[in-house]
């Protein structure tokens, strides 16, 4: 990619540039109030962080499921990955690392660096490896919405629009889920799993009297439900016929 620097770069700090603007926007709003339903704004900042770290690890090596419907099913590519002796997922995954991502993870990082100090945490070596753990069942919860999403492909050809359509409530998980009504919550919390790719993971260490018990399940989640999306994508993949070139 770096053969290519400046379209590499260009990547890079179009997707910083589009997430500074918004916490920008955040940062404007906190400078006329003090808080957001309780929640301070260095409390909001480590809550978006967590999203951020979350979605770039997804973004950088797993973006290529994205392309699944018009880059390979649709034009006929899909073949040349089901004669190979090895794993399909694999083969889409591999094929392709995103450079964007990477401008996720610069901002993203230094959001985080810059909340955590500020949140009340004396941080210490157990609480670092817990917010990793974190981070990473964050980015798999992305990676098993976006696989779910994907497999649909397999049936309709390119699900592309519900992926983006769905992918665009994940916005809503980067704010405390107080602030939403109780069907917001329940379809982020239980249907549709963005609650556990930010603010979830960031209550363990921001709310730990009120949305523990579903903070530290935040692992159990992404477990779940990366079996349920890898089931639907062989489901899938046993119910695909070539589309031809």
């Amino acid at each position: 990619m770096m053969e290519y620097r400046v379209d590499f770069l260009l990547g890079v700090f179009s997707v910083f540039f589009i997430q500074g603007t918004s916490i920008l926007f955040v940062s404007i709003v906190f400078d006329q109030i003090d808080s957001l339903h309780g929640w301070t704004y260095h409390q909001i900042m480590f809550i978006y962080a967590v999203a951020l770290l979350g979605r770039s690890l997804e973004h950088i090596f797993f973006d290529n499921l994205w392309t699944i419907g018009f880059q390979y099913i649709r034009p006929g590519n899909f073949d040349r990955l089901l004669i190979r002796p090895v794993n399909v997922l694999f083969q889409l995954i591999a094929e392709r690392v995103q450079q964007d991502g990477v401008g996720n993870l610069l901002i993203g990082l230094i959001v985080m660096f810059t909340a955590a100090p500020h949140v009340g945490i004396d941080w210490g070596f157990a609480d670092i490896l817990l917010l990793l753990l974190m981070i990473v069942s964050s980015s798999a919860i992305f990676l098993a919405v976006n696989l779910f999403l994907a497999s649909f492909s397999f049936w309709m050809v390119d699900s592309l629009p519900i992926m983006v359509a769905v992918h665009g409530s994940s916005d809503f998980a980067r704010y405390p889920m107080s602030i939403y009504g109780k069907g917001i919550r329940f379809v982020l919390t239980w249907i549709i799993p963005y609650g556990f790719t930010a603010f979830y993971p960031a209550a363990v260490f921001l709310d730990p009297d009120g949305f523990r018990q579903f903070a530290v399940i935040s692992p159990i989640v992404a477990v779940v439900s990366l079996t349920i999306a890898y089931f639907v994508w062989n489901r899938g993949l046993r119910a695909f016929s070539s589309t031809g070139n």
